[in-house]
């Protein structure tokens, strides 16, 4: 893939904008009680797989391997549904994260299972989570920058 053009030299301040963004859910996810480091980089990774952004992929992959994640967990999140080392908790973030990055209605019944496992706030949270990945998802399968060439930090 060749890169299009440097987004972050192009847009400074517009891009500074996701990148405080991602400062803000990071300190979310390390405070709340119900929501953790791993899930949002699990969410992260599973909606890259979803948009098909191969920078992201790899660069959430590495990221969640440097965290402690298991190859195998990481391996099977494509499949998540049907290997039980997901926790219910990372089970309905995943689901979650599908309806929201799918598009269309969001079910009821996804709505309530997330507002019932991590409560307003983190479902909010969360939710902002998704949104701020379907955004770097897109900016990055637009500019196509080079795979490898960033980590999230």
């Amino acid at each position: 893939m060749t890169p299009r053009l440097n987004y972050f030299n192009a847009a400074p301040e517009g891009i500074q904008i996701l990148m405080e963004q991602e400062n803000y859910l990071r300190t979310q996810f390390e405070k709340q009680n119900t929501l953790s480091i791993t899930t949002w980089e699990l969410v992260k990774l599973r909606v890259s797989q979803i948009n098909q952004c191969a920078f992201c992929i790899d660069m959430h992959s590495k990221d969640a391997l440097k965290q402690g994640e298991s190859y195998s967990r990481l391996i099977g999140l494509n499949a998540w549904r049907d290997i039980p080392e997901y926790s219910d908790e990372e089970k309905v973030a995943l689901h979650w994260s599908e309806c929201i990055t799918k598009g269309g209605d969001v079910d009821e019944s996804a709505y309530q299972a997330t507002l019932n496992t991590f409560g307003e706030q983190g479902l909010v949270i969360l939710t902002l989570a998704i949104n701020a990945i379907n955004s770097w998802n897109r900016v990055a399968k637009t500019f196509k920058p080079e795979i490898g060439s960033l980590s999230a930090e």
